[in-house]
C-alpha cells in the first residue's frame, strides 16, 4: 500500500495539525496500530457527524474498542486512500482541515469525499475527538469505476 497524503505541513505546526497529519499517514499506510496509538483512551470518532451507515445512532465511536471497530467496518475495506487538504485552520487545541478524501474500493471504484475534518487534542498531543463533516449522498454521487 502506498502512502498518498497531498499536504506539506511545516516543521513547526500546532499539535492538532500534527496529530491530523499523523492520522492521515497511518490511515493511508493501513497501519491500524499506529492509528489507534494516536488516540486518548476516551476519544470519540464521529465520521461522519450524525447518524450514518457507520453509526446508526449518530453518537460516535468511543474509546479504543469503538475506534478499532470503526476501522474494521470502514477503513479496512478501502484499498487505497488519498488525502488532499486544501486548507487548514488551527485554533487552540483543534484544527479544521478542508479537503477531499479519495477512497479506492474493491472492484475498481473510486469515491471522493469532500468535507471539513476537525481534530481536537489534549495537552500531550493525543487525539480526543475527530469530527468529520461530510454528506453521504454527495460522496456517493462521485462513485465511479476507474481503470487501474
Amino acid at each position: 500500500m502506498s502512502v498518498d497524503v497531498c499536504w506539506d505541513p511545516a516543521a513547526e505546526q500546532p499539535p492538532a495539525r500534527r496529530a491530523a497529519y499523523r492520522s492521515m499517514i497511518a490511515v493511508a499506510s493501513g497501519d491500524q496500530d499506529s492509528w489507534l496509538e494516536l488516540f486518548a483512551g476516551d476519544a470519540v470518532v464521529e465520521d461522519p457527524v450524525g447518524p450514518s451507515m457507520f453509526d446508526a445512532e449518530g453518537k460516535g465511536h468511543h474509546g479504543h474498542d469503538g475506534i478499532r471497530a470503526f476501522w474494521e467496518a470502514t477503513i479496512a475495506n478501502v484499498e487505497r486512500f488519498q488525502f488532499t487538504i486544501r486548507d487548514s485552520h488551527a485554533a487552540g487545541d483543534e484544527v479544521a482541515n478542508v479537503g477531499t478524501i479519495t477512497t479506492y474500493l474493491p472492484g475498481g471504484y473510486r469515491v471522493d469525499t469532500d468535507g471539513v475534518f476537525v481534530y481536537r487534542v489534549r495537552e500531550d498531543g493525543l487525539i480526543v475527538s475527530v469530527r468529520a463533516f461530510w454528506e453521504t449522498a454527495r460522496a456517493m454521487a462521485t462513485a465511479r469505476q476507474v481503470e487501474e
